[in-house]
């Protein structure tokens, strides 16, 4: 292969973390690597994420252009990829996982504990709606888009208090101590399923041998094992890459633990199911099954507590 096409979306995080990962390829492949601008409609749509059917709205047009043949992977937010099969492509590799938490951004260097009664906070995220309003129900929470710098840029003009973004992306693109008032803690605020984590998205099929050699370089086999479990249990409950469910899995001294979250929209209730397991080994595939086992367990558990009855959940029967 003589150039590696990379697609990705046009927005400055986009192009940001797929540099990354095409000077990855370059350096493990030694092939040349061209990045491909891809529009998508949720890049030129003013409407809330949730009215255009959450995330996903990102990858669709990545995913035809792959299909196309107009580049030969595509670049994606991990956290922003449906959990559905999408025919003709499978993830390729998911490279090591960034900081996988959320961030407040506020005027002032407020904390989410020290922001003002009524302040307002922006997200366009419906878990960190539902989070806000469950911790703190005197914010006013204010549905918003745009990319990072729009969101931001908010704060200067004044017309919000905070925002909260993905610690990952403001790292990414080199603001995250300087926007970055907390870091909000995983055991308190558990973050999207892959959240920080890339995926690159390939045609199925046999890879040209150049970059199966550099996907296979670059995959990180604890990120894609704890990831896939996340992924699973919103699969388990169709819920979208939307919904108000926080995931972590995480591998600690031989054992394989994974919590997850289920709010209401309102942040008045939540169900929260934690399991664990210990791989057999830590090859790729032990690390995948055990992924599967719990994943089941906690999807299982979170239905059987009644999350289905009060969070707007499709669940797969």
């Amino acid at each position: 292969m003589s150039v590696i096409r990379v697609g990705t979306r046009s927005s400055a995080l986009a192009l940001a973390q797929t540099t990354t990962i095409a000077n990855r390829i370059a350096a493990s492949s030694g092939a040349e690597v061209e990045i491909v601008p891809i529009v998508t409609h949720g890049d030129t749509s003013t409407d809330s994420l949730s009215s255009l059917g959450g995330t996903g709205v990102f990858a669709s047009a990545l995913r035809e252009a792959l299909l196309n043949d107009e580049c030969d992977l595509v670049v994606h937010s991990l956290k922003d990829l449906p959990t559905d099969v999408y025919p003709g492509l499978v993830i390729g590799a998911t490279p090591k996982r960034a900081d996988a938490r959320d961030a407040l951004c506020a005027r002032n260097a407020w904390t989410l504990e020290t922001l003002p009664e009524g302040a307002k906070v922006g997200t366009g995220s419906p878990r960190r709606m539902a989070q806000l309003r469950e911790i703190r129900p005197d914010l006013t929470v204010v549905d918003i888009r745009g990319n990072i710098d729009t969101r931001l840029g908010r704060l200067v003009e004044g017309d919000l208090d905070a925002v909260v973004l993905a610690a990952a992306g403001l790292g990414r693109l080199g603001r995250l101590d300087g926007a970055c008032t907390e870091l909000l803690e995983i055991s308190d605020w558990p973050t999207a399923p892959g959240q920080g984590a890339l995926a690159i998205e390939v045609r199925e099929g046999k890879l040209d041998r150049v970059l199966a050699s550099a996907l296979a370089a670059i995959n990180h086999a604890t990120t894609e094992a704890v990831t896939t479990a996340e992924r699973l249990v919103l699969a388990r409950l169709e819920a979208g890459c939307a919904a108000p469910i926080g995931a972590t899995a995480v591998i600690d001294t031989g054992l394989f633990f994974l919590t997850a979250t289920v709010y209401s929209p309102d942040g008045t209730r939540k169900i929260t199911s934690s399991h664990a397991a210990t791989p057999e080994s830590h090859s790729v595939r032990d690390l995948l099954d055990a992924a599967h086992d719990i994943a089941e367990r906690v999807a299982t558990d979170l239905l059987a507590g009644g999350a289905a009855e009060f969070a707007p959940l499709k669940v797969n029967k």
